[in-house]
């Protein structure tokens, strides 16, 4: 859902065009004030704001920042911006971010990887020392070489989804560059 924050006269027309290149729903705020009641009581992707009033009321300004929550907020200026600009920059806000996002999780899940590679490597080391005990008992080396086998099972899953996470970013980016390209193609028309 997107909230549109004017007073503007054009609001009618800028939540059309800003529904029509989004398909989401869009709400109208004619003040900071109203804005900030809304963001209280729904959750919003987007926050597109005009920027006088940013500017004309700082106080009112910065209330309403503190709750937009993860929404994106898009300031523009209606009065010299159209509704096909408008609406490229709302669609170009939330592609970047979503991008950001897929970034964030790629980079969060290497992390991860790495930290549970090294615990994997430790526990077999630790695994392997303890079955070349001598006389141990043989109860006793049967659930270590089961816990060896469990965890080089584990071991092997997290190679796997490196493998693919790796594979599914070189995708992820060569998509994203086609995409880049074929924006600055259109952006040339």
């Amino acid at each position: 859902m997107i909230l549109l924050v004017t007073p503007s006269e054009r609001a009618s027309e800028c939540a059309a065009a800003l529904h029509a290149a989004t398909g989401d729903q869009v709400m109208t705020a004619e003040s900071l004030a109203r804005a900030t009641t809304l963001l209280r009581a729904h959750c919003f992707r987007v926050v597109v704001l005009e920027q006088h009033l940013l500017e004309a009321e700082p106080d009112e300004a910065g209330t309403m920042i503190e709750h937009l929550d993860t929404a994106i907020a898009v300031p523009i200026n209606l009065a010299i911006t159209g509704m096909d600009r408008l609406a490229r920059d709302v669609v170009a806000a939330t592609e970047r971010r979503q991008r950001e996002e897929t970034q964030a999780g790629h980079a969060a899940i290497g992390r991860l990887q790495s930290e549970l590679n090294g615990t994997v490597t430790a526990l077999l080391l630790s695994v392997e020392l303890a079955l070349e005990i001598r006389g141990l008992p043989l109860g006793a080396s049967e659930k270590l070489q089961s816990v060896h086998d469990l965890v080089r099972k584990l071991r092997g899953q997290l190679e796997t989804s490196s493998l693919a996470e790796k594979t599914n970013r070189a995708a992820g980016a060569h998509f994203a560059d086609e995409a880049d390209r074929t924006n600055v193609g259109a952006a040339r028309v």
